[in-house]
């Protein structure tokens, strides 16, 4: 069964300076390898300059990946990546651009820094609570699809697409634990002759 999780609504920048080293972070909603990749290669257009630009992305239940870009072994990439998955966050991508200062800061503090650098970055972040949601498609009659449409656009059911065929088939998101209550509402609204079939499973804001 999918778990829920979190991801960011928008990009958030945010810099700390550790002995006279500037870490500077920015996360990305990242929902594909590819956005999440193209994210990692801007930044490290954009801070050409810099000593390192670190990186680490979760995307879905499956892709994780971290990037030390010249670091010692494990020092950025991985404390950034074990920071977005300690706290649930997935469909985010996070690159830390650090300018050094002059003073080694050892391993344990390279990983406290860029670690760090990415929980006060999610810490400014808008937050979105994703939750699992079952895809069901609703069959009805032409006569009824019109009306149905309608109810189902005012409704807070996410209408993700309309098939016309011998009969027209709605195909709606619904939040898991929303399921019963969208089934008496399907057949409150067609007088019970909508024909409703659960499909696979995807992800919803809430």
């Amino acid at each position: 069964m999918a778990a829920p999780y979190r991801t960011i609504r928008g990009i958030v920048e945010h810099e700390i300076e550790i002995r006279r080293s500037r870490f500077v972070c920015a996360l990305a909603p990242a929902a594909t390898e590819e956005a999440a990749r193209e994210f990692v290669a801007e930044r490290r257009r954009l801070y050409a300059d810099a000593t390192h630009n670190c990186s680490a992305y979760v995307v879905g239940e499956s892709v994780r990946r971290a990037d030390d870009d010249g670091e010692p072994g494990g020092t950025a990439g991985t404390p950034m990546l074990e920071m977005l998955t300690r706290r649930g966050f997935a469909d985010v991508a996070a690159v830390v651009t650090r300018y050094f200062g002059g003073v080694l800061l050892g391993a344990g503090g390279l990983a406290r820094a860029y670690g760090g650098a990415v929980g006060e970055t999610l810490d400014r972040a808008e937050v979105v609570e994703m939750v699992p949601a079952a895809v069901v498609t609703v069959s009805v009659g032409h006569a009824q699809a019109g009306r149905l449409e309608s109810d189902l656009r005012a409704s807070p059911y996410a209408l993700r697409g309309v098939d016309y065929g011998a009969r027209v088939a709605f195909e709606v998101a619904v939040a898991e634990d929303r399921l019963p209550v969208f089934e008496e509402w399907i057949a409150a609204v067609t007088a019970g002759r909508a024909v409703t079939t659960l499909g696979g499973t995807v992800h919803l804001a809430r």
